[in-house]
């Protein structure tokens, strides 16, 4: 048996040629497209400090778990080993469960879910009880994480449907549909990667990472804005672009302004 460690020892391997630029390097462009997790990280670390300060601080683990996926994915693609499989699928397990804890809506809580921070702990003993769950059936564990991904955008065209809030519907539609290419795009390497090598084209899994690495920034204020509709009555959530509002493309921050009206 080999290593967890050693190389290639996980049971997963992406579509991209191995060792085709570099004898450390399994997969070149799978392992360096997580770079924009570095990127994004602090960026959004530092555009949301004023909210963070308002809502929760929590929201900083998010990110520093955001980032820990970004490494632990680079890992895993550098190497191929069975220990970088499993850091990069825990590290999305925990990401997933900090943002259920911080904006879940309470009327999406289960029956026996309690108030906010019943609802914490039951997400947190579940993620702790999942992460050895994870060691039994490695080759489905990104199969389950994108199902739980399923009841988040569940979630989000249920908000969509009540709202008028044209700020909010435009980020649902766009998160959406980033993370509905980004999937398509994993779904595609994984499972037709004959076809894409006979017209070697290798990249699907590096486009998964790009468009991951933007939905999940995307996701979160998205998230903001439906949170605010209920756990900050006295508040009003203005979505803000970096680096500028009016660019075409841009990354999404909420930034608060005061409201006197009552919910």
């Amino acid at each position: 048996m080999p290593s967890i460690f050693a190389y290639q020892s996980s049971e997963v391997d992406w579509c991209e040629s191995n060792f085709q630029y570099s004898e450390l390097v399994a997969e070149f462009y799978n392992t360096f497209t997580n770079i924009p997790f570095f990127i994004f990280g602090p960026l959004m670390m530092l555009l949301m400090h004023p909210y963070a300060q308002k809502r929760s601080r929590y929201i900083y683990v998010f990110w520093v778990l955001f980032m820990i996926i970004g490494l632990f994915s680079m890992y895993f693609h550098m190497t191929l080993s069975f220990l970088g499989q499993l850091l990069d699928e825990i590290a999305i397990l925990w990401l997933l469960g900090s943002g259920y804890s911080i904006w879940m809506p309470r009327c999406y809580f289960p029956s026996f879910g309690g108030n906010r921070s019943q609802f914490i702990r039951l997400v947190f003993v579940t993620t702790v009880v999942s992460t050895p769950l994870s060691f039994l059936r490695p080759t489905v564990n990104a199969y389950v994480l994108n199902s739980i991904a399923l009841h988040i955008v569940y979630i989000v065209c249920q908000e969509y449907r009540k709202t008028s809030n044209k700020e909010l519907r435009h980020l649902i539609e766009v998160s959406v549909v980033l993370w509905a290419v980004a999937l398509t795009s994993w779904i595609s390497d994984r499972l037709l990667c004959s076809f894409w090598q006979r017209i070697h084209f290798f990249y699907l899994h590096s486009i998964w990472h790009v468009l991951i690495s933007i939905t999940f920034p995307y996701g979160m204020v998205t998230m903001a804005l439906v949170d605010a509709n209920y756990e900050m009555p006295g508040e009003t959530l203005k979505v803000r672009y970096w680096p500028r509002d009016n660019w075409p493309v841009g990354l999404p921050y909420v930034e608060i302004r005061g409201d006197d009206k009552n919910c």
